[in-house]
């Protein structure tokens, strides 16, 4: 059987160009804006220019102005965007949009694509996804879920309260998760509904302090009071927000993995430069074991990652659901990326904590990466109880 992990001709081509993009446009303007949000100027800036290098949306259909790549593809394309902070937010693959584009071209109706997928694949507005909830709400574990949607003569009343939801500053619709039969700790119940920004039973509470700065709108609280919506609001189907929400997060899960492994490489970039040119005790730091050794470990967890989201990638084509494969690959990226940051910060000493080189943002950037999108420890649960099942099946 043979084995070729090499992308398509025109991907390989996508990505080369999305690289040289990322270093000659997008790098230049991150090192102008420090701030760690650009403004919407600076992202209307960057995505203008993507068009014009034509990288824009590798993922959306050719429909709606994309390149149509499949998982596999955008694994090429989406690790070069990573390279920089900015770079998915120029490609318009930057979470939570590029999630919410994948979901809606795959469960929204025909009027429901015209409204809110066109715009947002332009990048004319954009978009957050309203699943997690405070405790004792949805979070690690869905069923929790606890926002509530009540009929109503011509549609739906919801109320309930969200937060840690990405991009919600500013977005033109919010993608709500509520429970619509049953109660929490049910696995089922739950309906998404499309909720524009102007509603008036949505507002936003606060925007929530984190670790992480860079993802574009924060992270916001948001609270539904009354929030009355059509029923032409409904997104998929009443009660199947959960089966539908698997079509966005296990794909998802993998596209955070190819843009954060960018971001390890070009970590690992910067540590090797450094190791080149730095001398000290005789020798330059790359000649020292220790620091070889560090490298080394920085390759082979790149490497490791690249294979197991290629591997989830090529399920999730399949059209398989891919649960065991995107777990094992989002728990071990998750990892990997933090430990190649470390090492590599490490590796520059001094150089490295100082704002001269990016690697103190990388580290604070890609450490909520562990919890978000599932922590490790629900996922290695999720994995030993599939191992577990699938080895008792076996044996019966």
């Amino acid at each position: 059987m043979v084995v070729d992990l090499a992308p398509e001709p025109a991907v390989a081509d996508l990505a080369e160009r999305t690289a040289r993009f990322v270093r000659d446009v997008v790098l230049p303007v991150e090192e102008r804006h420090r701030d760690p949000v650009p403004s919407e100027a600076v992202r209307r800036e960057l995505q203008d220019a993507a068009r014009k290098a034509g990288v824009f949306a590798p993922h959306v259909s050719t429909g709606y102005g994309g390149h149509g790549l499949d998982m596999r593809g955008r694994a090429a394309v989406f690790e070069e965007a990573g390279y920089a902070l900015l770079g998915p937010l120029a490609l318009n693959i930057a979470a939570p949009d590029e999630g919410n584009m994948h979901l809606l071209e795959a469960v929204a109706s025909g009027p429901q694509k015209e409204r809110y997928l066109r715009p947002l694949a332009a990048g004319e507005i954009r978009s957050c996804f309203a699943m997690t909830e405070p405790a004792p709400g949805a979070g690690s574990d869905p069923s929790a879920l606890a926002t509530r949607a009540e009929r109503v003569d011509g549609g739906w009343r919801i109320n309930g309260r969200k937060w840690f939801i990405t991009g919600g500053d500013g977005a033109a619709v919010t993608i709500c998760m509520a429970r619509t039969s049953g109660s929490p700790g049910d696995a089922g119940g739950a309906t998404m509904f499309l909720v524009d920004a102007d509603n008036p039973g949505m507002k936003t509470v606060r925007h929530i302090e984190t670790l992480d700065q860079s993802l574009f709108g924060g992270h916001v609280e948001l609270l539904f009071e009354d929030c009355e919506v059509p029923d032409d609001a409904v997104l998929g189907q009443v009660d199947a927000g959960f089966r539908n929400a698997q079509v966005r997060l296990g794909p998802a899960r993998m596209t955070h993995c190819m843009r954060w492994l960018g971001i390890a490489r070009h970590a690992n970039d910067i540590a090797i430069r450094r190791a080149n040119e730095r001398e000290l005790f005789g020798s330059r730091l790359g000649e020292l074991g220790m620091v070889q050794q560090m490298i080394a470990d920085n390759e082979i967890d790149i490497a490791a990652s690249r294979g197991l989201i290629l591997r989830a990638c090529w399920e999730l084509d399949q059209g398989r659901s891919a649960a065991q494969a995107t777990s094992i690959g989002k728990t071990f990226c998750a990892e990997a990326v933090w430990r190649v940051v470390d090492r590599s910060l490490q590796i520059c000493g001094a150089l490295g904590v100082s704002g001269d080189v990016p690697l103190s943002r990388f580290l604070r950037e890609v450490r909520p990466f562990r919890i978000y999108d599932g922590p490790s420890e629900t996922h290695r649960w999720a994995i030993a109880r599939r191992a577990i099942r699938q080895h008792a099946a076996a044996a019966r």
